[in-house]
């Protein structure tokens, strides 16, 4: 091997070592604009921290309105105004969007789909063709099933909207729950102790009846 040659492969060895470190460091709490990381069910964004205020929002925001007050939100960040300028804040429970943050994560807990983004919580209501910002959804689930776990892997074969895909699972699961009698989303599924496991079986049954039928490849 001649000088040069091995040159070559020991700079290349240093590249490519710099580079799997980079890959594998953990990402910075904070980001070179003052961000916080999110980590959250495997979220992984950056957010301004809560109580920033800024001078003025940030274009391609959108405005709502809750309990006589303004909220403003872009990127799943939202803001209210503070004076001349605004803050960043957690928007109320039960304010009402018609679009989710662009950059979301979907959770499942007790057969039931939440989108999380900036330590915020979504679930969609059927009723109002929307969203709604609802508490954490860990204490409905505190108590769980004691075999295994509700959640269906759920895939559209037809293209369906992330919309569509939720009010289908929700008006899926209104109806398996009526036709079995068992609510993931209680404690053992609001049955006694004995019938739990059956009737969670039954429940999954009718849940995929009913997404296969709507045309979704449930396993």
């Amino acid at each position: 091997m001649t000088r040069m040659h091995a040159g070559i492969l020991v700079t290349a060895a240093a590249l490519a070592f710099s580079l799997g470190t980079a890959l594998a460091a953990p990402p910075r709490a904070h980001d070179t604009q003052g961000r916080q990381f999110d980590a959250r069910h495997g979220h992984d964004r950056y957010y301004p921290p809560r109580g920033a205020l800024v001078p003025a929002l940030p274009d391609g925001y959108r405005h709502y309105r809750h309990g006589g007050s303004s909220y403003f939100m872009q990127g799943g960040v939202w803001y209210a105004p503070r004076g001349p300028r605004f803050v960043v804040v957690a928007p109320p429970v039960g304010l009402f969007v018609g679009v989710l943050p662009m950059f979301h994560t979907t959770l499942w807990f007790g057969g039931i789909p939440y989108y999380y983004a900036d330590d915020v919580y979504y679930r969609w209501r059927p009723d109002l063709g929307g969203y709604a910002v609802v508490d954490p959804p860990g204490t409905e689930d505190s108590t769980p099933p004691p075999t295994g776990t509700d959640d269906l892997f759920v895939y559209p074969k037809n293209g369906q909207s992330q919309a569509q895909q939720s009010a289908d699972r929700y008006e899926c699961h209104s109806w398996a729950r009526g036709q079995t009698g068992f609510d993931p989303t209680e404690p053992r599924g609001g049955v006694p102790a004995s019938e739990t496991a059956s009737r969670r079986s039954d429940y999954l049954r009718a849940m995929t009846a009913c997404l296969e039928a709507r045309g979704y490849s449930v396993r």
